[in-house]
Formats: C-alpha cells, sequence, structure tokens
C-alpha cells in the first residue's frame, strides 16, 4: 500500500509532459543512469518529449548500453550517446571530457545534471589520495562540470542540477580533515553528509559565479528511495549500517533519529530533477536547494546552515581547486 507521501507527490512522467516545451530540442547531460538508477528514470522520462540528444555518462559500460537501450525501445527517434567516466578517478573524469570536447556534432549542452554518486561506502582514499565518497560525490562532478562548461556557456540558459541529499545533516566540510584522520575516526555517514554539503556548496558557487551568463544551478534532495541498489551493500540489520545511521542523527539531535524512512518511487525521486532542471520559474531562486518540487523550506525541511552559506560555498570552491590542480576563474561574470 501506498504511504501518504507516495500519494502526495508527482511522478517524472507526469513533469516531462509539463515540460514538453523545455525539454524538446534540448541537449541534456546525465551522470549516473545505471537502469536501477534515479538517473534512469530521469532520462527515460526526458525521452518521452523528445529532447535533441541524451547524452548518459557513468563508469560501467554494460550499463550504459543498458539504459540507453530502453530509450531505444521506447523511444526509438530520440538520439542516445554513452560516455564512460569514472568519476572517482579525477583521471578517468579528464579523458572523459577530452573524449566529449571532441565531439563536434555536439557543439553545446543544455542541461547537466549530475546525479552519479555512492552512499556510505567503506574507507578508502581515491589514486590522489582523497576519501573516495568526497571524490565520487563531489570533486569529480567538480571537475567535470568546470572542464565542459565552455558547452555549457554556449547556450542561453544553461542549467546546471547537482542531486545533494538531506544527508547533508550528518556534516558540514571538516576543512581540516576530509579524510578523517587518515581513516583512524572514518564514519561512512558523516563522510557522505560531508559530500552532500558539498554538492549543495558547488550549485551555490556556480549560481553566484555565472549568474550573468545565464547559467542557473539548484541542488536537489530527491527523497529517500530504497530500490535504487545505492545502498545494496549496506547491512540493514538491527544493528547494521542504518542502525549506525539512526544513532549518529539521535547523537547530532537531528529528528530523523527517532523517524522512519518515509520512502518513494525512483519515478516519484526523477521529478524533482525535472522541476530543477526545466522549471521556468525557478531564476528567482538560483543556486537554491529544493525538495519535493519545491525550494527548501528551512523551518519545515531539513536545512543546515552550513550547507548554504555562500562564504561555505567560496572556501569549498578554492578547496576543490587545490585539490584537483586546476583554478577555474570566472571573474567579471558575477552578477
Amino acid at each position: 500500500m501506498a504511504s501518504p507521501l507516495q500519494n502526495s507527490v508527482q511522478d517524472a512522467m507526469t513533469l516531462s509532459d509539463k515540460y514538453g516545451a523545455q525539454i524538446a530540442s534540448k541537449t541534456i547531460l546525465v551522470t549516473g543512469v545505471s537502469p536501477t538508477s534515479i538517473g534512469s528514470a530521469f532520462v527515460n522520462a526526458l525521452a518521452a518529449s523528445s529532447p535533441s540528444l541524451l547524452i548518459l555518462a557513468g563508469r560501467n559500460a554494460s550499463k550504459l548500453s543498458q539504459t540507453s537501450a530502453s530509450i531505444a525501445e521506447a523511444h526509438p527517434t530520440v538520439r542516445v550517446r554513452t560516455l564512460q567516466v569514472d568519476l572517482s578517478s579525477l583521471e578517468s573524469v579528464r579523458r572523459s571530457v577530452e573524449e566529449l570536447l571532441s565531439w563536434n556534432d555536439v557543439p553545446a549542452i543544455d542541461v547537466l545534471v549530475n546525479n552519479a554518486g555512492v552512499m556510505a561506502t567503506g574507507y578508502a582514499l581515491s589514486q590522489e589520495g582523497i576519501e573516495s565518497q568526497f571524490v565520487a560525490n563531489h570533486l569529480g562532478h567538480f571537475l567535470f562540470t568546470n572542464l565542459i562548461m565552455p558547452k555549457l556557456l554556449t547556450v542561453e540558459a544553461p542549467r546546471v542540477v547537482a542531486v545533494a541529499s538531506d544527508g547533508h545533516r550528518l556534516s558540514p566540510i571538516r576543512w581540516d580533515d576530509l579524510n578523517f584522520d587518515g581513516g583512524k575516526t572514518y564514519d561512512r555517514w558523516r563522510a557522505y553528509g560531508q559530500s552532500k554539503t558539498a554538492n549543495m556548496l558547488f550549485a551555490l558557487s556556480l549560481s553566484r559565479k555565472l549568474a550573468a551568463r545565464g547559467l542557473q544551478a539548484y541542488s536537489v534532495h530527491p527523497g529517500v528511495i530504497l530500490d535504487t541498489g545505492l545502498a545494496n551493500h549496506l547491512d540493514g540489520s538491527s544493528s547494521g549500517d542504518f542502525a549506525a545511521l539512526s544513532s549518529l542523527d539521535k547523537a547530532m539531535g537531528n529528528a530523523e533519529g527517532w523517524k522512519g524512512f518515509d520512502a518513494i518511487s525512483r519515478e516519484q525521486a526523477a521529478a524533482t530533477l525535472l522541476h530543477a532542471a526545466f522549471d521556468t520559474g525557478l531564476k528567482q531562486h538560483n543556486g537554491e536547494y529544493l525538495i519535493s518540487c519545491r525550494v527548501a523550506d528551512p523551518y519545515r525541511d531539513t536545512v543546515r546552515a552550513w550547507a548554504v552559506s555562500q562564504f561555505e560555498a567560496e572556501r569549498l570552491w578554492e578547496l576543490s581547486e587545490k585539490l584537483v590542480g586546476e583554478t577555474f576563474s570566472y571573474k567579471g561574470l558575477r552578477a
């Protein structure tokens, strides 16, 4: 039986029809589109409204092919291209961007949706020596987005959507200890929370730095979805990983520690991505955090100050530049 929340949430196909005029003829790039993901539900809904091109980006070539095939079967006239990229590797990001920028038949990208991510994985470091969730969820997308910015800024009103989470409540950016003291103090949920805070701050930075060029950027909490495969590696027992999440929330005084999961479907979760990517009434809210197809309300939604601070956003931008070894200057373009 559907929960009251499920019955009240819009689904992606309904919004694809609503935003049909905005989707038609657009080139849209989406990361993280494996067959059981929110990203897959999102691109399948987009395909119903005749975009010019869907670029499906992800780590697993087989899963990219599966999602591409499902679109081709339902919407054979929609053009689809795939781009293999492992966002947990900055080297892979650079290779994939080099390939994308060589596509002369794709001069511009209208919408970028940074959906790929991992959740509460065990302690590991990237090739660059940086905590893996921070790299896969934030730093890879930071580098990817900035390197393909020339294609985004070719269009009049580009959009970037960062799929974040209300899990940002679990941690601010650990400015002087991203790696949890070499893993000695590692907590998979705090690391996840830090990376989701970074998603929100990145969208905020993009909106401030590039609004004068017409770019809109939003971060999104898609909702709690239990059937995406994102949490398949976690122990759901009464003494397992989700129990640890509840304990952390309680220790932090978060209401979520005393509440159960109010889950929605992948198609319902993808609706807020559609809203962020195509709603024409959002411009005055550039840079903000969205939930349930609306701007989040800090008085009734989970919104932590550390994830919506312009100061924190600029500090993260500078730290991210240092970590990827590149500077992305948009001076003179601020609104």
